[in-house]
């Protein structure tokens, strides 16, 4: 082997390391670039000690890498820079890319819903023939609003975010197999609208959107979400696409679909707290219903704007072109 060959081919790189591990502060793209660029150096480190052990370029670079070694451990400790790189690229980011398909979920969803509660408002045999008898609507409306006052705000809180975080990871985890995610989902939009039907039906359907809108905008989008990304993830392995086999697509969409998963949780725990906090509150309905629709969409911004910077973002980088 060429030593000075060798050298002068990689020597952007180790000079570029030794810049980085002299640094305090590194953002999310530096530190990865730090990484690979240490993986990389100790890979030539092993190559140069094999087959050409020049003393000076062995000295320099075992430096180099146990400088690299180090920068990495210490910014692992404690460090609160992956979770940071988390919510400001990498679950936006994910947002963004699967947006046509959440999107296009949500309004069918929404759409539908609101269908079948104005469709069986109108039909009080098909609300008894849901709920097995004729509801009495003193007592439907009482129950529906107790049922958010019932048990202790923590206790409630951590019911409703489990279930929904369970759905939600449900509709992700069946969506390779594609028909479950139907199921799942019109599931829970039967649920929901055949009690805004009778809601409506009893003459209380104010109510209903006051007690739901405060938390329903976050959780349903959530929901509607994770069943999105679960299609998507099926839909890959049925169109991978030109440039991707049906494994390699499957298992790339498989990886967005886990980041989807993570952050939803916390998506979920934000409208967990809004339903067991907010929505029983004495606030007034406005305010109330201002609240869920404002975090609401503070939280399309963050997916659409956010998510479309980080993106762009993702794409601009080096490695990241290097490797399409």
């Amino acid at each position: 082997m060429d030593l000075d060959a060798y050298v002068a081919e990689h020597g952007g790189e180790w000079r570029r390391l030794e810049v980085l591990v002299t640094q305090r502060r590194l953002n999310p793209a530096e530190a990865d670039e730090l990484v690979l660029l240490y993986q990389r150096a100790a890979t030539h480190l092993s190559i140069v000690r094999s087959r050409t052990p020049d003393a000076v370029v062995l000295a320099d670079l075992s430096r180099l890498v146990l400088a690299g070694r180090a920068a990495i451990s210490r910014r692992q400790r404690l460090s609160w820079r992956p979770v940071a790189g988390f919510v400001t690229t990498r679950f936006p980011a994910a947002l963004y890319r699967t947006r046509w398909w959440w999107i296009t979920v949500t309004m069918i969803m929404m759409t539908a819903g609101w269908a079948l509660i104005s469709y069986v408002s109108q039909r009080p045999d098909l609300i008894a023939t849901y709920f097995g008898q004729r509801p009495d609507e003193a007592a439907l409306v009482d129950n529906f609003v107790t049922y958010y006052s019932e048990y202790r705000a923590e206790t409630f809180f951590s019911a409703v975010w489990v279930n929904n975080a369970m759905l939600t990871a449900q509709c992700l985890a069946s969506g390779v197999l594609i028909l479950p995610v139907f199921y799942l989902l019109a599931s829970n939009l039967i649920a929901i609208g055949m009690m805004g039907a009778a809601m409506v039906e009893a003459g209380a359907g104010d109510i209903y959107l006051v007690y739901i809108a405060p938390h329903g905008f976050l959780e349903l989008t959530s929901v509607f979400i994770g069943g999105a990304v679960g299609l998507r993830i099926g839909w890959s392995w049925i169109a991978p696409g030109p440039l991707l086999s049906r494994r390699q697509s499957l298992v790339h969409w498989a990886k967005e679909g886990m980041i989807v998963a993570v952050g939803l949780v916390g998506v979920l725990l934000v409208a967990g707290l809004l339903e067991a906090y907010v929505t029983p509150s004495p606030l007034p309905p406005m305010v109330r219903v201002g609240i869920g629709a404002g975090l609401w969409g503070l939280f399309l911004a963050y997916a659409l704007v956010r998510g479309r910077a980080a993106h762009l973002e993702g794409q601009s980088r080096p490695d990241a072109l290097s490797s399409r």
